[in-house]
């Protein structure tokens, strides 16, 4: 399956990114670049007068809608929901010039459109898009209008699990330096929201999904960054293979001066080395590797320019699992990327609490730790959270299952999961896969769920919500999800 996409080669050696670390490197210098994309002024400057249609109507393309209207742009835009469902943030937008269609698509929006944006979360093969590719015109995603807009230089950050996390340490690691730092994208602020608040000088760091970088035509980030690669998202890619392909955009554009930071340890994703012109970092956890950045005699370290040079103890990182460590590893190779010294580094990383919705603990409760990782949204992400505990563990998992084969779930749950509350329209498949070995149960809501985990729970044991499923059949998003799951946490009362 995945060789038929990548050129498998070794780890090879990796050349220097600039001057040695801590000592004022400097990223390639701007000479290098091929300045083949029209970008910044003069692609805001060809939006005022143009008539643009925007698909979707979620928060990217709510925030796609107001940076249009902001650079003079005529709007046009539509959703699939029916009017009466649209939020007032999506019917605020009449207000500003927007013409707003509900409950479809319809022609009407797209006559006559110059340019249309798609929303994440709609098929980019929508067969009204297709047409309007096949008439000539530009279709783009919301990412790709951003980064049109902007002049700041990029650090993309991508994989199956870990993004939010990773992107977010590298936002917190960044902000040690002077220059402006802009965290957006996936990880819950459309890029297209802050786009025009950029200075040139400054850096943006963002999260992108494969739905994302299925829209893209020239976005180019100077450090793109892949942290591992498993199944995911099948109901809309179709298969692995396209999944993994819509992954790897993230290098399309990439040249001889950016950089890609990958993972040493994660085999698929060593050997996208050979999908990108850029200079390949590696990182590991488990090795030491001739040229990168990783883990030493309790250390994390950076060999780059022949020396090696201490980051951070292990020690002092916050975060639990060998996952996090992983994030972190990649934070650092896409923060030296910068010339940031190693001191600022340590600082950033010690002082790094997480992310909500990832492994985020809310209470403990006669005895018992109760963790939300609503953000756990495939098998893959479920897994990592379960190998983070030593304890038992009272289980919260279903949803929307995208597809998944849950097999891999259940092998990791034994000996680890003591019980299994189940939600969601995919629960009977989880219980299947479970079997009789794991004691499991349906509950109906998040409430019931968390009612009947505390009812299992036993002190020195951890109730983890983590889904290993979409939330969209029960929830707005993973983040309402997480939200109600503390809510009903934080009401249990003690005995």
């Amino acid at each position: 399956m995945i060789h038929a996409l990548v050129r498998a080669r070794a780890l090879p050696a990796q050349p220097s990114l600039g001057g040695g670390i801590g000592r004022g490197a400097e990223p390639p210098s701007e000479e290098l670049l091929e300045e083949t994309e029209v970008r910044g002024a003069a692609y805001r400057e060809w939006l005022r007068g143009r008539r643009v249609s925007v698909v979707g109507l979620a928060r990217s393309g709510v925030a796609a809608c107001r940076l249009l209207r902001r650079l003079g742009a005529v709007v046009l835009a539509s959703d699939a929901k029916p009017r009466q469902a649209l939020s007032a943030d999506v019917l605020s937008l009449e207000a500003d010039g927007v013409s707003v269609s509900a409950g479809g698509h319809p022609t009407e929006v797209f006559r006559g459109a110059e340019l249309v944006v798609v929303s994440p979360g709609v098929p980019s093969q929508l067969p009204i898009l297709q047409e309007l590719r096949e008439k000539g015109v530009t279709v783009i995603g919301e990412l790709e209008l951003a980064w049109r807009i902007m002049e700041a230089p990029v650090i993309a950050i991508t994989g199956t699990n870990g993004k939010t996390t990773t992107t977010a340490l590298t936002g917190t690691l960044l902000r040690e330096q002077s220059r402006p730092v802009l965290v957006a994208g996936n990880i819950g602020t459309p890029l297209a929201a802050h786009a025009l608040d950029v200075p040139p000088d400054g850096i943006v760091v963002v999260e992108v999904s494969s739905f994302q970088l299925e829209t893209i035509e020239t976005f180019r980030p100077r450090v793109a960054a892949f942290l591992n690669l498993s199944a995911d998202h099948l109901d809309r890619h179709g298969s692995f293979a396209a999944y993994a392909n819509a992954k790897c955009r993230i290098f399309e554009n990439q040249t001889e001066a950016d950089c890609a930071v990958l993972n040493a340890d994660d085999a698929l994703t060593a050997q996208l080395a050979g999908r990108t012109k850029a200079q390949v970092v590696f990182f590991s956890r488990t090795r030491t590797l001739d040229t990168g950045v990783f883990c030493h005699d309790g250390w994390i370290v950076a060999k780059l320019n022949g020396h090696v040079e201490r980051i951070c103890p292990v020690g002092e990182i916050f975060l639990r699992g060998s996952h996090n460590l992983e994030n972190v590893l990649a934070a650092t190779a896409c923060a030296l990327w910068t010339g940031i010294a190693p001191e600022p580094l340590r600082r950033g990383i010690g002082s790094f609490r997480g992310v909500e919705h990832r492994m985020e603990w809310v209470r403990d409760l006669q005895g018992v730790a109760y963790y939300n990782d609503s953000k756990g949204t495939n098998v893959a992400s479920t897994i990592k959270a379960l190998e983070s505990f030593s304890e038992p563990v009272i289980l919260i998992a279903g949803g929307r299952g995208k597809g998944q084969d849950f097999g891999a779930l259940a092998e990791a749950a034994r000996g680890r999961v003591r019980a299994a509350i189940l939600i969601g329209e995919d629960r009977e498949k989880v219980r299947r896969c479970l079997g009789e070995t794991i004691p499991s149960m349906f509950a109906e809501s998040m409430g019931e769920a968390v009612h009947l985990a505390r009812e299992w729970a036993r002190a020195g044991e951890v109730v983890l919500l983590s889904p290993a499923c979409a939330s969209f059949d029960m929830f707005e998003n993973f983040e309402e999800r997480g939200e109600v799951f503390k809510a009903v946490v934080l009401t249990l009362r003690g005995a």
